[in-house]
């Protein structure tokens, strides 16, 4: 762009005054190997406005499940309260009709690692563990974030991989900085699960949202760090790690051809934050 034309974000400044000198230093970057996000990955003002107010919603459906989940329900009692609540404010559950699943929430339970379907049959026993992941369009917009909750007294090594998994995520948050790397957030969360004793399962990952349900970057929780895209200001994504208390392998449902388990039925825990790189630090959008 000229330097006196309206900056191509929408913010109503001169490109000078906006984005030139960052889409200059990212040139750079570029220049000097490292991967990029193009502009197509930027949210502008207008959007990230937009996509907030989306992930207000999805909080609060996470927040509605919290307070209702026990054990004697069924998981599809949980995609009933994840439905009526969203559609009852005005929004639409991502997950239901996306590329062929059924339900409006994902529901994984135990050595599920993720993707499971809500069933009337599948009932919350004490001792479980479940993952809810909830995905949410407010105007066209999407936000996702998932939680893991313990069904009443839960067992040491049930309790543990919870705790770890959140700590993952925290420590992934605390290594995200503007102008780091992808690669960063997964060598925290890698270092620490291994450090625990526990797998990362390294072909499913977060991934760029907001304008789409899955955007790109891709972000893997098994890279180096240094390595993978370049956090600039206006990228949007999930960091949501697996981690597996054996291997780190998996199997899909030949059944559903959606829901995956651990190889070896070991227990699995996800949590998923998404986040906003700013100028200035990590903005956490939804937990």
């Amino acid at each position: 762009m000229e330097r006196n034309e309206l900056c191509w974000c929408g913010s109503g400044k001169k490109y000078k005054r906006c984005h030139m000198a960052m889409e200059e230093k990212m040139e750079q970057l570029r220049e000097a190997g490292h991967i990029v996000p193009g502009r197509e990955l930027l949210k502008t003002p207008a959007q990230i406005e937009a996509i907030k107010k989306s992930a207000e919603l999805n909080t609060a459906v996470l927040d509605h499940v919290a307070k209702h989940i026990h054990a004697g329900m069924s998981t599809e009692d949980i995609d009933v309260l994840v439905h009526d609540f969203t559609v009852s404010h005005g929004g639409i559950p991502a997950p239901l009709g996306y590329e062929g699943f059924p339900k409006s929430v994902c529901t994984s339970l135990n050595n599920e690692i993720c993707h499971g379907i809500p069933d009337k049959n599948v009932i919350l026993q004490e001792g479980d563990i479940i993952n809810v992941d909830v995905s949410t369009i407010l105007d066209g917009y999407f936000s996702d974030a998932s939680r893991m909750f313990k069904i009443g007294t839960v067992s040491e090594r049930a309790e543990r991989i919870v705790r770890v998994t959140e700590e993952c995520v925290e420590l992934g948050l605390k290594a995200a900085k503007p102008w780091g790397h992808l690669g960063d957030i997964a060598d925290a969360i890698y270092t620490h699960a291994q450090k625990n004793g526990y797998s990362v399962v390294e072909d499913i990952g977060g991934h760029g949202i907001g304008l789409e349900f899955h955007e790109e970057p891709f972000v893997s929780y098994v890279t180096p760090k240094g390595s993978e895209m370049v956090l600039v200001p206006g990228m949007m994504f999930t960091i949501e790690p697996m981690l597996n208390e054996g291997s780190p392998d998996f199997f899909v449902d030949e059944d559903n051809d959606w829901t995956v388990y651990t190889i070896d039925d070991g227990l699995s825990a996800q949590i998923e934050y998404m986040v906003l790189v700013t100028e200035t630090g990590i903005e956490v959008l939804t937990k």
